[in-house]
């Protein structure tokens, strides 16, 4: 369990910074749990969320319970494991059961055709997790009443189906309570983006069939560490992202390649966006890029070549990097455990839902491709708005791609039976949205990230709205063919209608802070994701 530098700059930064925190008594105060290390505004929200520095200790007290709901659903013979989360509850799941080789649906989606995919396959032995913290998010909330009623209608008992997990005295509990869901309570005082290691992260994972005991050894085999001067990789990593930023180094570009760890990086995207894009600062997490040599890009890899090279475990590498961005957090003198900037977008689209979806007309229409909002320059065609929208990036900006759109979808390409794995790959990526972030970014010396909505809401969202104003966005939505949306029971919205309202809620909260955005609208989203792609190649 090592952080190593392969940067002269970033080790001697890092250095120095341990050194101040060292003298400041930060590492044992934070392993103590010392509330006040972020000013006394923070020490309120502090004090209820650093809960997780216990986890590799107190989550053993729900391995008996997390046992028990293994061997029942495995005797029931129900080896489809849904999870529906978003953030915090679907992330780390994700990772640790990647890593694993265990199989998880995950449903962090409001898309109608992702949620059918799940939906069509293998209801008979499916068992499905809601993980919501709050207990209120509106997708797990509609995962849920969705599954609910599928579970029904196939005459199986949701009770038996249907495993929740969430704070004590949130709403999500009262539901399970009164449905006869088996219930499991989270520990309170960790914030959802700090809780893998917590029922949020087990649960799920061991439901899948990942080994969540070893996970928590791996933790714990670094937990004692966490208070020293020296030898401390949480102490190091934190201080160099914190001097790293604190010198214009803000993009950190996260690598993985080498790594037998599959998937980490999009959990510390969210994990480090989250926590410290805020106040006008921030560290953004660029995922799946090739750095590009700028001066404000630093490179961190796990068990790979970097910058800063972070090797440890799964388990290990969870706490680690959750220490590391409290500890950069205290640099960038922002509190790393709230989230001002997502309530907007939340509000935006409840006000959406509730009045309708305006009537908009485009502002120029390509082929299948209709554009929307304030184009960043003069442009006749779709790939003189996307020429526009890379112009329009500051010199330390970034691009953002943003698709509320079925995230596997290019799966369903048709492509010959004996196609050889090359010619699958080629095939997937021609048909794949997120094929759009290299073909853009190999036309700019500027970051490119992508996410997939209202996932990056959990996650990145936070820094788009409430860090440094150099973000430029390109938003995608596409429309729901007749015949395929799915409502959502006991409310008066379809999944599609959740979406759109959910993307243009978003798109509203960026206008109004003046950031560079516009919307892409699909009206076949077959063709028009071809016609994007295409539109891209002629920049």
């Amino acid at each position: 369990m090592t952080v190593s530098f392969g940067d002269e700059t970033a080790a001697e930064a890092a250095a120095s910074a341990v050194g101040t925190l060292v003298r400041e008594g930060v590492p044992a105060a934070l392993a103590a749990g010392d509330a006040s290390l972020w000013g006394p505004e923070a020490a309120d929200e502090a004090a209820r969320r650093l809960g997780w520095l216990r986890l590799p200790e107190t989550s053993r007290e729900l391995l008996p319970e997390i046992t028990r709901l293994v061997e029942r659903a495995r005797a029931e013979g129900l080896d489809h494991v849904v999870l529906a989360g978003m953030g915090g509850s679907s992330l780390a799941p994700e990772v640790i059961c990647d890593t694993a080789d265990a199989p998880l649906t995950v449903l962090d989606t409001t898309d109608p055709g992702q949620v059918r995919r799940a939906l069509e396959d293998r209801l008979d032995r499916t068992i499905v997790v809601v993980a919501s913290k709050s207990g209120g998010t509106v997708e797990t909330d509609s995962h849920r009443r969705i599954y609910d009623k599928a579970f029904r209608d196939a005459g199986i008992d949701p009770a038996g189906r249907i495993v929740v997990v969430t704070d004590p005295g949130s709403p999500l509990e009262a539901v399970a309570r009164e449905a006869g869901y088996p219930l499991v309570l989270a520990d309170p005082d960790v914030g959802g983006r700090y809780s893998a290691l917590s029922a949020f992260g087990l649960v799920p994972s061991a439901l899948a069939g990942a080994d969540v005991e070893r996970l928590l050894d791996e933790a714990a085999s670094v937990r004692g560490l966490l208070a020293e001067g020296e030898g401390n990789p949480g102490l190091e990593l934190g201080a160099a992202l914190g001097a790293a930023a604190a010198a214009g180094r803000d993009k950190l570009i996260l690598e993985d390649g080498l790594s037998q760890i599959n998937g980490l990086p999009d959990w510390i995207e969210q994990l480090v966006a989250e926590s410290t894009g805020k106040s006008g600062t921030g560290i953004l997490p660029v995922v799946d890029a090739d750095p590009t040599g700028a001066d404000d890009e630093i490179v961190a890899s796990i068990d790979g070549e970097g910058a800063i090279e972070v090797s440890a475990p799964l388990g290990a590498q969870f706490l680690i990097w959750e220490y590391a961005t409290a500890v950069a957090g205290r640099m960038l003198g922002i509190n790393p455990f709230d989230q001002p900037n997502v309530a907007e977008s939340k509000e935006n689209t409840a006000a959406l839902l509730a009045a309708g979806v305006p009537q908009e007309k485009p502002v120029l229409v390509d082929g299948p491709v209709e554009v929307y909002g304030e184009l960043a320059g003069p442009a006749h065609d779709l790939s003189g708005v996307l020429t526009g929208l890379l112009k329009a990036i500051p010199d330390d900006g970034y691009l953002a791609i943003l698709a509320f759109l079925d995230r596997w979808s290019a799966f369903d390409v048709p492509t010959p039976e004996d196609a050889a794995l090359d010619e699958l790959t080629e095939a997937w990526a021609a048909a794949d949205p997120a094929t759009l972030r290299p073909l853009l970014a190999a036309r700019t010396d500027r970051p490119v990230t992508f996410g997939w909505g209202p996932r990056y809401l959990h996650s990145t969202g936070q820094f788009h709205k409430g860090g440094p104003q150099y973000g430029v966005f390109l938003q995608i939505t596409g429309a729901i063919p007749d015949g395929a949306d799915i409502e959502v029971p006991g409310k008066p919205y379809t999944l599609g209608a959740l979406q759109l309202a959910q993307a243009l809620g978003d798109f509203g909260a960026l206008v109004k802070r003046g950031r560079p955005a516009v919307r892409v609208h699909l009206t076949d989203r077959v063709a028009g994701v071809t016609h994007l792609l295409a539109a891209a190649r002629q920049v």
